[in-house]
Order: C-alpha cells, then sequence, then structure tokens
C-alpha cells in the first residue's frame, strides 16, 4: 500500500558533488509549490529520447548558451536555476509533482489531475497499537482544480514564459530548447521588474533567482537563491536523462548581493519553536492536539522524549498528494499526523509535531515511539512526478541537524523509509505502506548528508552495501498507472532478487505479503523481493556475476558484475542464531516480556512475524533495541507510562523492512568471520 496524504547562508556541506561513477547519475528533481497531483503524462519531449536516439551531446548545453545570450541572463544563472529545479533533465516532457515541465520546471498546474490525499486508506491505523485503534481516517474530499487564472501566480510560470518569448505552451512544455529559452526570459523580466539592470555579473541577480522560486515569504526566497548561488560557486557536472553533457564552471568567488531580495516585498515566516537548522526555512503549523467525542483523542501523543524515550529512528515518507493536501489534513484533530512536511518546488518546511510528542505516521507503534517522521510532497508510482534538487538539499540538511540533535546514526539502519517500516504483526504486513519507493535516490540523499555509501571492505567480503548506479539501473516495474502495466522507465536505487542466479528466475517469496507462497512481483508497491541503496546484507554466495544475501530466511541473488556492480563490499556485525538454536522468531517490535508490565497496563504479545531465521543464516546488526512499550490511551498525558523490560533486541536488516531479533535468541559475529 502506497503513503497517501498530505535568509539563510549557503549550507555548510557538501551540496550534491556526487561520487564520481564511470557513467554520473542522475536523480528526478523538481517542483514549484503545491497544488497538484498525479500528473498528465506527455509523450518525450523535442530533442529527448524517443527510442529512436537522443540529442547530440552538448546540444542542450548550447541551448543554454544561446538564451542566456538573448536574453541577457549569466549563463552560471541559468543554469544554477535549473540545476535546483530539474538537475538539468527533462522527464520526457512530463510534469513535476506541482505541474512543472522541463529543465526550468515551467509550471502549468491547470494540466494536472486531482489525487489521493494523505494516508487516505480506509481503517488505516497509522498509529500502529493494537491497544488504542485508531477509528477509521476520516475521508478528505477531494479538491476540484481551479481554472487557470484562479491558480497562483507561481504554478503558471509557463503561461507567463509564453507571453515573454512568443513560444506556443506545447512548445515550452515539450522541447526542452523552448523550456530553457522560457526560463531565462522568466529571469530577465523579474531583473527588471525589480528595477535591476541586465547586468554579466551573476552576483546582481540573487533577487530575480529569489523571485524564481516562487516562494511567498523572504526565508524561502532566500533559501532557494542561497543554493543557486552554492551550485554556482561550486559548479557542477552531470549527464542528463537525454544523456546530454551538462557542465557549470564552479566560480569560488562570487558574492551575490543578498540585500536585493528585501525588493520582492515578502512575507516573514511564523517560526517560533520550530526545531530546524538555520540554513532552511522553516515555519511551524502545529498539529492539534484535542479531546474529540467519548474517549478518544488525536492526532498525536504529548511526550518528553528523549528524556522518556531515545528516538532512534528518522522516517522517510512521501504525502501521495500536494501541499495544500497535506497541510489541510495535519490540522484535522482527527486525523492521523507526523513532523514535518517539505515542499517539492521551493524545499520549505513546515514542522507540525515537536519532536519530544509522539507522531501517528509509521503504522508501527513502536516504531513511531522512537522517530520522528519527515513528509515529503510527491507521488511514488509517478516517477516523472520528480522530486526537486531543492526538495533533497533541505530535507537533508533538516535529517542531518535532528539526526545530531537526537543522537542519530546516518546511516540506512536509522535513516529509513516508510517502506522499511515493519508490521507489528502478521495480519498487518501487507497493510503496511511502501513509500517513498523505488525511485527516491538514497544514495544522492546521504550524499547531501555528508555521508556518502562508500565501500569499507573487498569486493570479496562477506557483507555488501546495496548500490546500484542510479542513473543507469533501470528495473522493469509495473503498476505505476494500471495494475501490469510497465512504468515509464526511470532509475531505481533498489536491486530485484530472484531465487537463483538467472533473469529467468522466479522472484524470491515473501509469505508475509503473501502467506500462499506464491512468488513476489514487479509491481511498484510490491516490496517482497527488493533491496534498497544503502541496506546492509550479509553474503550467501556468488556465481558469475550474481551475488546472494540472506533476505527473508532465504538465498536471494541480484546481478551484481564485477563491470557494473550493484553493491560495495562492506564489514560489519552480524548476528546469527546461537548456538544449538535451529531457528529463531522475527519481531516486528521491541516489546517488554509480560513480567515487565504494572497493574492497570494490559500486557501486550510478544508477537512473532511469520518468518524464521535459520541457523547457518546471518544479517547485518542495527541497533541494540531496549524492550520498551509506551501506554499511551488517554488525552492526560500524566496518564502515560513507559513500560521497559529485561529483554533485549537487536535491529536487523531482514527483508527490504527492518526487524529484531532477541539478544538471547543471538549470537555476534564479524562479517568477515
Amino acid at each position: 500500500m502506497r503513503e497517501s496524504a498530505q535568509a539563510s547562508p549557503p549550507h555548510p556541506f557538501p551540496s550534491g558533488s556526487r561520487r564520481r561513477r564511470r557513467v554520473p547519475r542522475a536523480v528526478r528533481a523538481v517542483a514549484s509549490a503545491a497544488l497538484l497531483l498525479p500528473l498528465v503524462a506527455v509523450g518525450p519531449a523535442a530533442g529527448q529520447a524517443d527510442g529512436a536516439g537522443q540529442a547530440a551531446p552538448g546540444t542542450l548545453q548550447r541551448e543554454f548558451g544561446a538564451a542566456a545570450a538573448k536574453y541577457h541572463v549569466p549563463q552560471s544563472v541559468l543554469l544554477g536555476v535549473s540545476y535546483l529545479q530539474s538537475r538539468w533533465d527533462s522527464h520526457g516532457g512530463a510534469p513535476s509533482v506541482t505541474g512543472g515541465y522541463g529543465p526550468m520546471h515551467l509550471t502549468d498546474a491547470a494540466t494536472a489531475l486531482a489525487g489521493t490525499p494523505h494516508h487516505s486508506d480506509a481503517g488505516e491505523d497509522a498509529r500502529g497499537d493494537l491497544a488504542r485503534p485508531r477509528a477509521a481516517a476520516r475521508a478528505a474530499a477531494r479538491a476540484a482544480v481551479p481554472a487557470p487564472a484562479a491558480l497562483p501566480p507561481r504554478l503558471r510560470t509557463l503561461s507567463r514564459a509564453a507571453g515573454l518569448t512568443g513560444l506556443r505552451p506545447a512548445a515550452l512544455r515539450e522541447s526542452a530548447a523552448a523550456n530553457v529559452q522560457g526560463g531565462a526570459a522568466l529571469l530577465a523580466a523579474e531583473q527588471k521588474r525589480l528595477g535591476l539592470p541586465l547586468s554579466k555579473d551573476p552576483a546582481d541577480w540573487y533577487a530575480a533567482v529569489a523571485a524564481y522560486s516562487g516562494a511567498a515569504d523572504t526565508a524561502t526566497a532566500a533559501t532557494f537563491a542561497n543554493d543557486v548561488y552554492d551550485v554556482i560557486r561550486r559548479g557542477e557536472r552531470r549527464r542528463t536523462d537525454t544523456g546530454q553533457e551538462i557542465a557549470l564552471a564552479g566560480t569560488p568567488r562570487v558574492a551575490p548581493r543578498t540585500e536585493q531580495v528585501r525588493r520582492l516585498g515578502l512575507g516573514t515566516l511564523a517560526a517560533a519553536g520550530v526545531e530546524c537548522p538555520p540554513t532552511v526555512a522553516c515555519e511551524s503549523i502545529p498539529a492539534p492536539y484535542e479531546k474529540l467525542e467519548g474517549k478518544d483523542y488525536g492526532n498525536h501523543d504529548i511526550a518528553d522524549r528523549p528524556a522518556s524515550q531515545k528516538v532512534d529512528f528518522i522516517v522517510i515518507h512521501d504525502t501521495e498528494g500536494t501541499w495544500e493536501t497535506t497541510i489541510k489534513l495535519i490540522k484535522d484533530p482527527a486525523y492521523v499526523s507526523w513532523n514535518y512536511t517539505i515542499r517539492s518546488g521551493d524545499g520549505h518546511i513546515a514542522q507540525h509535531v515537536p519532536t519530544k510528542d509522539v507522531a501517528w505516521h509509521a503504522g508501527n507503534w513502536y516504531v513511531n515511539a522512537k522517530s520522528v517522521g519527515i513528509e515529503h510532497e510527491g507521488f511514488l508510482a509517478k516517477p516523472d512526478a520528480w522530486y526537486t534538487e531543492e526538495m533533497y538539499r533541505t530535507s537533508a540538511r533538516l535529517v542531518r541537524h535532528l539526526a545530531q540533535k537526537l543522537d542519530i546514526p546516518l546511516d540506512r539502519q536509522h535513516i529509513i523509509g516508510h517502506d522499511n517500516v515493519p508490521g507489528t504483526t502478521a495480519s498487518a504486513i501487507r497493510g503496511m505502506h511502501t513509500d517513498p519507493g523505488p525511485y527516491w535516490d538514497w544514495a544522492h540523499y546521504f550524499e547531501l548528508m555528508g555521508a556518502p555509501f562508500v565501500p569499507t571492505a573487498s569486493p570479496f567480503s562477506g557483507m555488501v552495501t546495496i548500490a546500484p548506479d542510479y542513473d543507469d539501473h533501470k528495473p522493469v516495474y509495473t503498476g505505476c498507472a494500471k495494475p501490469g502495466e510497465p512504468c515509464p522507465p526511470h532509475g531505481s536505487g533498489a536491486v530485484r532478487l530472484h531465487t537463483a542466479p538467472r533473469d529467468d528466475a522466479p522472484l524470491v517469496q515473501d509469505i508475509g505479503l503473501r502467506p500462499d507462497g506464491s512468488p513476489s512481483t514487479t509491481d511498484v508497491n510490491d516490496t517482497g523481493a527488493r533491496a534498497s541503496t544503502g541496506q546492509q546484507f550479509a553474503v550467501a554466495g556468488q556465481h558469475a556475476g550474481w551475488t546472494a544475501i540472506w533476505y527473508l530466511g532465504q538465498k536471494a541473488w541480484f546481478k551484481n558484475p564485477w563491470w557494473a556492480p550493484a553493491a560495495l563490499g562492506a564489514h560489519g556485525r552480524m548476528i546469527t542464531p546461537r548456538e544449538g538454536l535451529g531457528e529463531i522468531p522475527v519481531y516486528g517490535r521491541a516489546y517488554p516480556e509480560k513480567e515487565a508490565y504494572p497493574e492497570g497496563v494490559p500486557v501486550q504479545e510478544v508477537t512473532p512475524l511469520p518468518y524464521k531465521l535459520a541457523a547457518g543464516q546471518a544479517y547485518v546488526l542495527g541497533a541494540t533495541q531496549p524492550s520498551e512499550y509506551l501506554w499511551a490511551t488517554t488525552y492526560e498525558p500524566a496518564g502515560h507510562r513507559i513500560i521497559r523490560g529485561k529483554d533485549v533486541y537487536y535491529e536487523i536488516q531482514f527483508g527490504h523492512r527492518v526487524a529484531f531479533v532477541k539478544a538471547s535468541d543471538v549470537r555476534i559475529r564479524p562479517s568477515n568471520w
């Protein structure tokens, strides 16, 4: 089940300089404000790959130069803005989350279709606690898409670009060259509107760049502009999704005239009490904590973390809805909650629940009690309704800030997707969410956090870190639009797992998802045979360019040839059943033993999942977890209790989702043993 919704200096850490591979990697990026939804698919744009070939390398670079000269915009400014919006990709002419098209993300939101609201699955219990299950989630009404004239200007920049250039809207949507001209015309027009010269000096364009974000407040506009100038200072080089080699030479000494932002006359943010780094634009939009009818309340729990419980996880979600829809839902006291939402178009962040409190977002109460949840405006099954580079950057800065504040390691055992959260019991497994999905670029995300995935052992070690080349790795997924129908080819950070080292071998089974033992599928929401970038596994075998890992209690093979590796050698600690045990149970939560519960608090059963970890198998050890249960069923937090037991658990990477095993059932050994 997929998820369904909901003035700063340049950042001080590596801005996305990615390790240079044999083939440069790409990411899907961009969107420029909020309101729209699963978007209309469009055929390949002019000059793009269409099955008959690609435009000659260097064509797009020349188009940037020509547009910059025609509209008297410094080429570095034009390239920098485009990089933050799309990383110079064209996405086959498909629109972004907020109806933006092409390398310059010109918005035409009126073409979008109404989408599914956040957490809309009937009866969903994002709280994940059987002691007090939520009532069925309130159905959010779908808002009708307004007429183009009723949309805010930030969602209809394409029509303005058409007026400035004389180009047809269809050309601006479908032709990368026309799109770049449209972006240059918008920047030049903004510069003139502000009474600033069409200077050759990039430093003179700060206010126009800030305005291009479409932000309504000074902090968000300035954050966007700061990131553009960070790209200009550092420089970038990459190959786009159409095979175009684009280069922006760095200008380390450029010093933008940041005082220009005052000319925009934008508003300020309600930022009191937010827990964000100073390098992002963050506002407070609190989730209401109200008593509802009867004994019910919502939509989170008042707590005192980390004094009460340590926060061990940051959970990455996507909204499956627009910014506006998501913000409406977080304000509903009868709905569920999450801690932060990040807007795609400009990277703007809203905090809803303090990190000390427990938001209801993961569908697993143990994980909720020990995590922070971050929603990102986007859609997992719309590979070209892309996330902007600016959203990846602001999100990465937020996560790094929270990890430092809450003492959370920057690794994939602690920074997890919603699709990595385990079900609490066998009956809950099939209802767990699958966002942010196989198109989220974990490698780029961690590089932006300053924690890239690198080899820590030889390729022949007993442990691997999954790390396919995102741009070139394009496994076939189905079900993005219709069941069984292939999704558009797209980069992915997930590898597919087979029962034998052959492409035609069946995919491995996930008996939790399919108790009948049938194999997993290629559906975009089927996580049963999928390992994602950054996840680490014990090696179970090697054969002719294939590697086997221990996964869900079985050997699972993925293609990993030396000339195009999909994994990195790693070393670390592993667990295996202790001597004398033929198999051990696996759990979806680390709850205390029954003797730990005081009178008045019902015992929560320590119920194993329907998987077995057999002798001879090994799994990578993540964190050591105390056995804890947060008893929170009353509106007044004075009635909450934290039950701690003597049992200790280990978090392991068991399948695509993490799991827990009892420390008393296993022994720890090094990966090279």
